[in-house]
């Protein structure tokens, strides 16, 4: 049976076998939540952001600000405050102290995955936060982000699309290579392929004739004559406009003389004095636009006019007869007749119609 020494000295060592134990137990806590930033003996403050889902993000999760671990996930709740209706999944999260001068208050706060299929953390952004110093118990706005799974839904129609477009790819390039359509004989046919070779055949021939000087196009493009005629007109051109320039001839002195401008000038002050004249009533046209009196007796002379060529129109009057009776129409071209008759009598024998003259007189 042991003595009570041993049993003492027993008892110490297993209280100093537990006592290393806890200490080494301490440090390895501190040392591991050092490595993630965060430490069990720094103060912290506690924040909360409310996001539409957890996107399975874990208690104890890192909070990271610009990729820098801040802080750790303390609470992932899904509750019922009518203020937070879209966004029911409540993240409480406890933030060192350290990093305070770097938080504000509109610092924002979004879900994010390490790698493609790693763990969700909540990461802080305060790129463009300008607000007061983020305190105890405030709520950090989220800005939320698409998940894997959004983007892969969002996705889904643009690859049901992309598996038509594909579709009808296959199916055009399945005629294409079958001969079929425009292109598929534009790929095939050899028809096309000889007419093509044709018309280039017929490209060459005509460039040659154009080297050659051959035809309107090829004498324009080799003959010096042409270029020694356009040459020419230029100069004429030239010259003529020196002259128009310098106010020679009709032209030039249309364009350079002011004598012209002058007379135009005068012309219409002229043409104004008389319209003037003529507005204020005096002068023949003034009475023929103003005068009551002269308009009067231009009507009624208008009138015995019209009155006149209505009675010779009806026969009456001499002037009428002579318009309207037949006879004197018949007279006259009866001494036509017997005028031309007389004429030819005496073309074809003078000498006897002056005998018969001379008796007659």
């Amino acid at each position: 049976m042991p003595s009570q020494k041993e049993v003492k000295w027993s008892q110490l060592k297993v209280g100093v076998i537990v006592a290393v134990s806890a200490i080494l137990l301490v440090a390895l806590l501190f040392l591991m939540t050092s490595a993630q930033g965060t430490s069990i003996f720094t103060k912290k403050i506690t924040v909360r952001s409310y996001f539409e889902n957890a996107s399975g993000l874990k208690e104890g999760a890192p909070v990271n600000l610009q990729g820098v671990t801040v802080g750790n996930v303390d609470k992932v709740r899904v509750i019922s405050d009518p203020a937070h209706k879209l966004t029911p999944v409540e993240v409480t999260m406890k933030l060192d102290t350290r990093y305070l001068p770097l938080l504000h208050k509109d610092t924002k706060s979004a879900l994010s995955t390490v790698g493609v299929l790693g763990d969700t953390v909540v990461d802080l952004n305060s790129q463009f936060a300008t607000g007061p110093q983020l305190q105890d118990g405030d709520e950090v706005k989220t800005l939320e982000t698409p998940n894997l799974q959004d983007v892969v839904k969002a996705s889904q129609g643009t690859i049901e699309s992309l598996n038509v477009i594909l579709a009808k790819l296959d199916r055009i390039v399945d005629n294409i290579s079958q001969g079929k359509g425009a292109i598929g004989q534009l790929v095939y046919d050899d028809a096309l392929y000889n007419r093509a070779n044709a018309t280039v055949a017929q490209l060459q021939k005509l460039s040659e004739n154009l080297n050659n000087g051959k035809g309107s196009l090829g004498k324009l493009l080799n003959n010096d004559d042409i270029y020694n005629h356009l040459n020419n007109t230029t100069s004429h051109l030239e010259h003529i406009a020196s002259d128009l320039d310098q106010g020679k001839g009709s032209a030039g002195k249309l364009l350079k003389d002011d004598t012209l401008y002058n007379n135009l000038n005068q012309t219409l002050a002229h043409a104004n004095s008389l319209l003037a004249e003529a507005d204020a009533g005096r002068g023949a046209l003034g009475k023929l636009t103003k005068d009551p009196q002269f308009a009067q007796k231009l009507d009624d002379t208008v009138t015995r006019l019209d009155s006149i060529l209505g009675g010779i129109d009806r026969g009456e009057g001499t002037a009428g007869m002579l318009v309207k009776d037949p006879s004197l129409y018949k007279n006259l071209d009866k001494l036509s007749v017997d005028s031309q008759m007389l004429v030819n009598t005496i073309r074809s024998d003078p000498k006897k119609y002056l005998t018969i003259h001379f008796k007659i007189f």
